[in-house]
């Protein structure tokens, strides 16, 4: 057994809640830009004062509309402006925000606002107000149904005209930091999602110790972050309260597709996002490099970006002549790359999967440090980050200040501190189970270093056990396999089986691409080039790098590409783009019997 932890850097309030925050800011930075708001094709910018303004109009609508002190709030949009809005809207009225997935079932939600109990829900569209309304007749605590598209924020504001300054005033007062702040339901890798109840005091200690750490990224006034992820997930509630906490400008984006213009337009200064953005960042500019005909120069600037990457990690650091190719390099590549992240970032933030050491190397070489980071719902986002001034590539890590990591005898790594969640609502027993002994059991698979680094390296549960009677940890070469451009996703499978197999989809965007230079017609589809042999010469290499991660006992014998993608609607795969394996292996049960055919 092994443990690591790190002092405090920011000391929780006694009492109080996160509404606290936009007060003090209108108060000591009344005038900063503390978020972006597009309108019209244009980033505006709201002040400090203006947003508590706008907060204070929108909760006394929400008193008026019967909403009381602990009371549950359903809030399912996509990430916008709005979704900050009303998130500290409901908290200023005294209640409980309980996010939805703008992309969930009419019976996910049935489920969230149900076993929640809500008695309002705020939704985002029409489509989203009859998903709602569907499964209303099995909601009877919801009294109200507001539509933000059909001006619920200036129809709550009206309503709530006559509610006084006093009460109001009260209902801000009344959380306090032991109180709910939200009820965030898990993505259901497996079963129905659990309510994970996070309090007021889980998001002082995590946003704190956040932003204290890695300080050069939250500067008042000159930092900015554009927050593309679902704000129903807890990755993307930590940046809105850390960039309120801060205060930083924060901006909010509904539709990814249009990511590559607004980093461009709104030019963030920190960028948090998933592996598969970076992935896409780096496989789109080595493609577009390939059809200028400049492959060979991009390649030959990545391998120094990343040779010059390792040589930051070691005593004599860059040679002299590594340090001339960087330069030049940085004046032919780099420089555009970084341009096309918005121009004026020098780090991000990743979490929710594995980014991969050599991905890593590639951006701080090019002068754009992705830290890597590592938690779960219940550890209310981040319970692990590289810090900004000695970050450990491959590594999720140090513990968040204030905070205890410990890998316990079976490799499970079990977390303690004030960020951690109280309970999964209205379930006893998973409570129990999840946070026995005093610490939260994450059910990963992780190492820590002398120097209190985490690396992760499995699932406990998802651990496969070959016929062999080899332990598989899926995740080491699923990293590596998808980091190909061809490649959207891979499941390792073999559990029981007599070797390893992987279930392969291909990228939709990229396999156009590919398809044209290799001469096939244009249009062509995964299902009409899932034998092509080309094709599968392609995706062996990209089985190959994988294997090259893991011994000849773990590494993939054969896969199969398959003619469709792991959707979301198709409940393969969570909004925050984790494999339902159980679901995918239903599914795919043909594909994967196909494997082990004889």
């Amino acid at each position: 057994m092994r443990e690591f932890s790190l002092p405090a850097l920011y000391e929780v309030p006694s009492d109080g809640n996160l509404t606290d925050l936009i007060r003090r800011n209108a108060s000591q930075h009344p005038d900063v830009a503390v978020m972006g708001r597009k309108a019209d094709g244009v980033w505006t910018d709201v002040t400090a004062k203006e947003f508590l303004a706008e907060v204070r109009g929108v909760a006394k609508g929400l008193i008026a509309a019967g909403v009381g002190v602990g009371d549950r709030v359903a809030l399912l949009s996509r990430t916008r402006y709005e979704w900050v809005l009303l998130d500290f809207a409901i908290w200023s009225a005294g209640a409980v925000t309980v996010p939805v997935y703008e992309t969930s079932s009419p019976e996910q939600i049935r489920w969230i606002l149900g076993d929640s109990g809500a008695s309002l829900a705020v939704v985002e569209s029409a489509a989203h107000r009859a998903s709602v309304e569907s499964v209303r007749d099995g909601l009877p605590e919801l009294k109200g149904l507001w539509q933000i598209e059909d001006d619920a924020i200036a129809a709550l504001t009206a309503s709530g005209a006559e509610v006084t300054d006093e009460t109001l005033d009260a209902r801000m007062s009344a959380a306090t930091a032991d109180d709910p702040a939200t009820i965030v339901y898990t993505s259901g890798t497996t079963g129905r999602p659990k309510g994970c109840v996070l309090t007021h005091r889980a998001f002082f200690a995590e946003c704190g110790n956040v932003v204290e750490r890695l300080k050069p990224l939250f500067r008042t006034g000159e930092s900015s972050v554009l927050l593309f992820l679902p704000a129903a997930h807890v990755f993307g509630r930590l940046i809105e309260v850390a960039s309120v906490m801060a205060p930083i400008r924060l901006g909010c984006l509904p539709d990814i597709k249009t990511l590559t213009d607004e980093l461009a337009s709104f030019r963030p200064t920190l960028i948090l996002g998933v592996p598969r953005v970076f992935e896409k960042v780096y496989n789109s500019a080595r493609a577009k490099a390939q059809a200028d005909g400049k492959g060979k120069i991009f390649d030959k600037a990545a391998h120094t970006a990343i040779a010059y990457s390792r040589a930051l990690a070691t005593p004599q650091g860059p040679s002299l002549g590594l340090k001339l190719k960087h330069r030049i390099f940085d004046k032919l590549v780099f420089s555009k790359l970084r341009a096309v992240l918005g121009g004026r970032g020098e780090y991000a933030i990743s979490g929710g999967a594995p980014l991969g050491e050599r991905l890593g190397h590639f951006f701080r070489g090019i002068g754009f440090t992705v830290l890597e980071g590592y938690g779960l719902t219940e550890s209310c986002a981040a319970t692990a980050f590289n810090p900004w001034d000695r970050p450990k590539i491959g590594t999720v890590g140090q513990p968040l200040p204030g905070s205890v990591v410990r890998i316990a005898d079976d490799g499970e790594v079990l977390l303690h501190g004030e960020h951690v969640f109280t309970g999964y609502w209205n379930n006893e027993s998973a409570t129990a189970e999840a946070l026995a002994d005093g610490w939260f059991h994450t059910g990963d698979i992780g190492t820590l270093d002398e120097d209190g680094y985490l690396a992760i390296t499995g699932r406990k549960k998802e651990i496969l056990v070959t016929a062999g009677g080899k332990n598989v940890a899926p995740a080491v070469i699923e990293d590596r396999i998808r980091a190909h451009a061809l490649v959207a996703e891979c499941m390792v499978v073999g559990d029981g089986r007599p070797f390893v197999g992987a279930l392969v989809t291909l990228d939709e965007e990229f396999l156009g691409r590919w398809a044209s230079e290799h001469g096939k017609p244009a249009g062509t589809t995964a299902a009409a080039l899932r034998e092509d042999p080309e094709l599968l010469a392609e995706v062996q290499r990209a089985v190959d790098d994988g294997n090259a991660a893991v011994s000849k006992a773990e590494s993939v014998r054969k896969f199969r590409v398959l003619a469709s993608q792991f959707t979301e609607e198709a409940g393969h795969i969570t909004p925050s783009l984790k494999l339902k394996r159980n679901v995918v292996a239903k599914d795919f049960a043909d594909e994967i019997e196909a494997i082990y055919a004889k």
